[in-house]
């Protein structure tokens, strides 16, 4: 079967902890065997994953080091997160196939995803990104770079805010299915699509360019699956399973689920916007287009959630 694993930060940085190098070779390292487990098994194996932290790391330094090396833009951050992450995802992946004796090569690929120019999104930026700035940067950061900014009551502080499009297309959709094909999942690892791929708009004459711009990763996920025909999306969070009435007193957690039933959880707005909603709606736009099963759960339980005895799981009638 080929199984797309699509990972969240939490695989790759630890919540409160320092975003150092060392940090992420840990916790991918921690991560690697259950991915591992899956190729031994005999699964073939595409992995996707997130970049919030990395992103935000790489807009600290251009802001830091902008008098002496020219900014970035957000685009180009997008490309250099993915080779970032996609050599730390190639290094202990690798190892963790060596131990378990399963011959793949990881390969990470450079991914584009195309977005819409038109999309109402870019009208209305809403996705936070970078540090916090007091009120006198703000002002001065939307006056000279022309930045939305937004303030969280929260934290104190205020932030660039940029659009979120949906994606359409993955442009190197093409490529990878023909590393795939014809035997090639059980030959190659592709890590593709990191942070949800470099966001592109389309111009002229096959010409595209780069949009300041952030694509949701589980969206961009079932892209992705319904692009490589995957059979399986493995949804991968912090928690072993999906919530309804998540933190309350009548929470429950969700084993096999319907379709039917996941989509009227949806309806009634019980998953919120910036954490478990773009991974339900990944999985039913998934469905919907051809894919077979969602599991959506935690690395400690994601074996067992392929096997049908752990984290939320959900199969096209």
């Amino acid at each position: 079967m080929r199984v797309l694993v699509a990972l969240g930060g939490n695989a790759l940085q630890r919540a409160g902890g320092d975003g150092s190098w060392q940090e992420m070779v840990r916790q991918m390292r921690a991560t690697a065997p259950a991915l591992a487990a899956l190729a031994r098994d005999g699964h073939e194996l595409v992995v996707t994953h997130g970049n919030g932290p990395q992103v935000g790391a790489l807009l600290r330094q251009n802001e830091l080091a902008r008098r002496e090396v020219p900014p970035r833009p957000m685009s180009v951050l997008g490309a250099q997160s993915q080779g970032e992450v996609g050599l730390l995802v190639q290094q202990e992946l690798t190892q963790a196939l060596t131990v378990a004796r399963v011959p793949r090569t990881v390969v990470a690929f450079l991914s584009r995803m195309e977005v819409s120019a038109k999309d109402p999104a870019f009208r209305r930026p809403t996705k936070p990104v970078g540090p916090y700035y007091a009120e006198s940067e703000a002002r001065l950061l939307r006056k000279r770079e022309g930045w939305a900014m937004d303030y969280d009551g929260a934290r104190g502080g205020w932030r660039r805010v940029v659009a979120s499009p949906r994606p359409v297309r993955w442009l190197e959709a093409e490529a990878v299915a023909r590393v795939l094909g014809e035997g090639g999942g059980a030959t190659y690892v592709p890590v593709v699509a990191g942070g949800g791929g470099v966001p592109v708009v389309a111009r002229a004459e096959g010409r595209y360019e780069g949009v300041d711009a952030v694509i949701d990763k589980d969206l961009a996920a079932g892209v992705v699956g319904a692009a490589l025909s995957v059979e399986l999306l493995a949804v991968v969070t912090d928690v072993p399973a999906v919530a309804v009435g998540f933190r309350k007193p009548w929470e429950r957690w969700l084993g096999a689920v319907s379709v039917e039933e996941l989509t009227a959880h949806q309806a009634r707005g019980e998953f919120a916007e910036g954490s478990m909603g773009p991974k339900v709606e990944a999985a039913l736009d998934f469905l919907a287009h051809g894919g077979r099963r969602v599991v959506i759960t935690d690395i400690p339980s994601l074996g067992r959630a392929l096997r049908g005895e752990a984290g939320t799981r959900v199969e096209r009638a």
